[in-house]
């Protein structure tokens, strides 16, 4: 799957604000705005999902925006393998939980229970305290049950600790495009292509594309003209580019 390349992206900026003469946006403006309209994007995918599914089911065109929506979100899926530290913490890309699995290694005879998958249950604050303390509703390894709290998913019952693993499927949050340079002879800005780290370049992290599909590329460059109009205060841009984003919008809820 062809992501949009940050690259391109940056140079077509630079030529539509340089052919308009409407001035200059740096490096680290690109960057902090890339990654602002790139996390705006992301982010309405979950709005057109909650729209499609409440579109009529059997219409054909409604099943394909709905799989094209879920395709876009594909590349942010992921799973992990928590680790136990007074509870278990989730990671720090994470978006939106999916299940959360217990499994039992520590007993891998046949006829025990150990060594399978379970998914857990989700439970309010409420519930896990009743729960907790619980003797005839208490959860099991069996029929484990689990809070979420900020960045840690807690367990029941409580003898699933460090001896045991919680994986999770989830949605991360898409990594920031970066347009990583190093200076040239002359003072140029000279692109160093993601993955590239010498000679070292700014920043040290090195050049990332954006984690969005190449469908996505003409959205992404008229959302950043839009902040680049705010940048150089011309409002010119702005009302252009606030237009095309409005069709856009128009065209897609079509």
């Amino acid at each position: 799957m062809q992501m949009v390349k940050v690259n391109d992206v940056y140079q077509t900026v630079l030529t539509i604000l340089n052919k308009e003469q409407r001035g200059y946006m740096t490096p680290f403006e690109f960057n902090k705005i890339a990654a602002q309209v790139q996390q705006e994007i992301f982010e309405r995918y979950f709005d057109d999902l909650n729209q499609q599914a409440r579109a009529f089911q059997t219409d054909v065109d409604y099943a394909d925006r709905l799989f094209a929506t879920e395709e876009k979100l594909e590349v942010f899926r992921t799973t992990s393998e928590l680790i136990y530290n007074n509870g278990f913490t989730v990671p720090n890309d994470l978006y939106k939980l999916g299940n959360v699995t217990f499994r039992d290694y520590t007993n891998i005879s046949p006829i025990s229970f150990g060594d399978k998958y379970v998914e857990a249950e989700k439970v309010t604050r409420h519930e896990f305290n009743l729960l907790r303390n619980s003797n005839l509703a208490a959860p099991t390894k069996k029929y484990p049950q689990y809070l979420y709290e900020g960045n840690k998913i807690n367990v029941l019952p409580s003898s699933i600790t460090a001896d045991n693993s919680i994986i999770i499927d989830y949605i991360k949050k898409p990594s920031n495009p970066i347009w990583a340079y190093t200076v040239g002879s002359l003072g140029e800005y000279v692109f160093s292509e993601p993955g590239v780290v010498s000679p070292a370049p700014i920043p040290s992290g090195g050049s990332v594309n954006f984690e969005l599909q190449e469908s996505e590329r003409t959205e992404i460059i008229i959302n950043i003209l839009f902040y680049a109009g705010v940048v150089i205060r011309d409002p010119q841009i702005v009302q252009v580019a606030s237009q095309k984003i409005q069709q856009e919008e128009v065209n897609e809820k079509q």
